[in-house]
């Protein structure tokens, strides 16, 4: 399967839940570090209520896995980086900050 593209950065194979692809704008703006994302599958949750959230679950061969909570939903991230955890939290930090304003 062939995945759409945006801006060469954010690699779309599934659809993306509301609230997380402004996240995912803001992320690749304000980081260079950052190859590519590529949103996994989507599951129903009863505890992804209220603001988007997002935690980084396991490190990969190049970068890290994290979930996204949102409107009822959690989706998988694929992040490819040279970020370590800490300054990738830090910089989702950022990201959801600005995502709430």
């Amino acid at each position: 399967m062939r995945l759409r593209s945006t801006n060469d950065r954010l690699k779309i194979e599934h659809s993306i839940v509301d609230g997380v692809r402004r996240l995912l704008g803001w992320l690749l703006e304000d980081n260079p570090e950052i190859r590519s994302i590529v949103p996994g599958r989507i599951a129903q949750v009863r505890d992804a209520k209220g603001k988007v959230r997002v935690r980084i679950t396991v490190p990969t061969m190049n970068g890290f896995k994290a979930i996204a909570l949102s409107d009822g939903a959690r989706q998988e991230l694929f992040i490819s980086t040279s970020l370590t955890k800490e300054q990738l939290e830090s910089s989702l930090q950022r990201a959801l900050e600005k995502t709430h304003e």
